[in-house]
């Protein structure tokens, strides 16, 4: 398994053609499982759930995210989901519509015929200016926007998180981790600072900060979140809510730019429905080719490309006995790929998510936002984002990839293109 960390998806993908639907190996004195059938995911995630806890790189990742939502256990995350929820839900996360829309205008207003540009790169600041201004308000002030640029250096160092070594990596004095540590002490500062100036000044507000500030476990001891808590949550929604959807959005102008006949019908779609009229919330529903386009190149690329897990007991799972303490791996990127949920599954084909196919495959069949009671809450507001950004640029642009930057899938935390996605802005006749 020297490849591993490597290059996984390489690896991955090995041990499904060779081995089967689930493979078993050993790394020094730890069982590793890596299960490759959707089913049988499943039943890690939902069926099975309470046999198994995040896996070590969750661990890692409360040095910058505390215990928020994406790295909390047990009751405790229970409480937390419970009490998030209403801050998504459809008819609030509809109300950050016109900051989505907003945004794509900003960067259309930045581009420049034939111009090349890194799109990934772009689909990164779009999405943190996003969930920014959705978390602390519709305006970013110099508050936020110190918030951030800290996300952004931080970010720099989430592959860390993959390395079994990140907290030796820590006590090293290297110029990279001084900035690391200089990032989250700055994360944390200032994220408390705005929190108990929000408290100071008891205002009410409508953005996501606010409706933390005022949640309350109504199921349970009536109680609100200690300011660690919020910070927790706000610090890991806008830095992890940022990152797979961007590398979403940068994937899907990759596959529009290499299947001229998805974009022809995409904007065909956009010039039936939206024409030049404002977008707005009821187009993520009213542009269901879009979504589906989305949905595929993610069935393809998958930002958070893998699931991991750790067995709390000895359980059973496809007919073998996991034991306790194993390290389980996920892959979505080679689960994705199941010929027997997915014909022809390398093809690059949205109409995989419409009608009467869609709605033939089973619910467990698109393990790409997790399941049971750790799925992404956030994937109501990922979709809108990337529905809605995709449509405001793409019936101004059309984004033709630039042949001279290989486009190379880069499994970290997240599945992006490693060397950036350069791209050429071609303005559309419409």
């Amino acid at each position: 398994m020297t490849g591993l960390h490597h290059d996984p998806l390489a690896v991955m993908s090995g041990l499904h053609d060779e081995y089967g639907d689930l493979v078993h190996f050993r790394i020094g004195p730890q069982h590793v499982y890596v299960v490759l059938r959707a089913d049988l995911v499943r039943q890690v995630l939902v069926t099975h759930q309470k046999s198994f806890k995040k896996g070590p790189g969750f661990e890692r990742a409360r040095i910058v995210l505390g215990n928020g939502l994406l790295t909390s256990e047990g009751d405790f995350h229970l409480r937390q989901r419970r009490m998030m929820q209403p801050a998504f839900h459809r008819r609030r996360i509809a109300g950050y519509a016109g900051i989505m829309i907003e945004e794509a205008q900003r960067l259309s207003g930045e581009m420049r015929e034939g111009e090349p540009r890194d799109v990934g790169a772009d689909m990164s600041q779009l999405a943190l200016r996003v969930v920014s201004r959705a978390l602390f308000g519709a305006q970013l002030d110099e508050d936020a926007l110190e918030i951030s640029h800290a996300v952004a250096e931080a970010g720099e160092f989430f592959d860390y998180l993959t390395v079994a070594l990140f907290p030796v990596l820590l006590r090293t004095p290297l110029p990279r981790i001084r900035r690391f540590k200089q990032a989250v002490r700055l994360l944390e500062r200032e994220t408390t600072r705005v929190i108990s100036k929000r408290r100071d000044d008891d205002v009410e507000g409508d953005d996501l900060l606010a409706i933390l500030l005022a949640a309350r476990d109504v199921e349970g001891d009536g109680t609100g979140m200690s300011d660690e808590q919020v910070r927790d949550e706000a610090l890991t929604l806008i830095t992890a809510g940022h990152e797979t959807t961007a590398n979403g959005l940068a994937w899907t102008w990759y596959e529009l730019s290499q299947h001229p006949e998805v974009e022809a019908r995409f904007h065909e779609e956009l010039a039936a429905v939206v024409d030049d009229r404002p977008l707005g919330p009821d187009d993520l529903t009213a542009l269901p080719y879009t979504q589906a386009v989305v949905l595929e190149s993610m069935r393809l690329y998958p930002p958070a490309w893998g699931i991991e897990r750790r067995a709390l007991r000895d359980q059973e799972i496809g007919g073998y006995v996991i034991p306790s303490d194993a390290a389980v791996l996920m892959p979505t990127f080679v689960v994705n790929r199941d010929e027997r949920l997915y014909p022809d599954p390398l093809r690059f084909d949205p109409e995989r998510f419409l009608g009467d196919v869609a709605a033939g495959r089973p619910d467990w069949a698109y393990p790409l936002f997790g399941a049971g009671t750790r799925k992404c809450i956030g994937v109501g507001f990922a979709m809108l984002e990337a529905v809605l950004v995709l449509a405001e640029l793409g019936r101004q642009w059309k984004l033709r990839l630039d042949e001279s930057v290989p486009v190379v899938p880069q499994a970290r935390v997240s599945l992006r293109p490693r060397d950036g996605l350069w791209m050429r802005p071609e303005r559309r006749a419409v």
